[in-house]
């Protein structure tokens, strides 16, 4: 269901990811630190507030782009971290990659360091814009990566 927002002359309508405080759409699976008590979504987590959405998110971008620190085969560029991400099952991959490369300013096979906090920044702000089509604050998304 949709939630609407009226304005005296608008209907403005609210992404799923940003009414769960979840814009990057972690589904259903973990017991996230800053979870609602009450969860109503059915398939997608839903957080207490912006920033522990976001900083769940970035948790599993860390372990991507880390081999969940060395034990696994690392996710560590843009083309590996969305198509994991983003299945083509049910997303237009390729779309996704390319924008948010370009977006974050990286080519697509450069590698990742998830310590360097303004390129992550970066590519949580893009993958944002591509799950919910707006942007959330900077600032925001930068204090998440701080929660870490």
């Amino acid at each position: 269901t949709n939630i609407y927002f009226t304005h005296k002359y608008l209907w403005i309508m609210v992404p799923r990811g940003i009414r769960n405080n979840n814009p990057l759409n972690i589904r259903k699976g973990n017991n996230w630190k800053g979870e609602r008590p009450k969860q109503t979504d059915k398939s997608f987590e839903e957080f207490e507030t912006m920033e522990m959405g976001i900083r769940a998110g970035f948790k599993i971008l860390k372990n991507y782009i880390t081999g969940y620190g060395g034990k696994t085969k690392p996710y560590d560029t843009i083309e590996k971290v969305v198509r994991r991400w983003a299945p083509p099952t049910e997303n237009s991959t390729e779309r996704y990659i390319q924008f948010v490369a370009d977006d974050a300013g990286l080519h697509r096979y450069q590698k990742i360091d998830f310590k360097n906090k303004s390129v992550m920044v970066r590519i949580v702000d893009a993958m944002i814009f591509v799950e919910c089509g707006q942007r959330v604050a900077t600032d925001i998304i930068s204090s998440a990566y701080d929660l870490i």
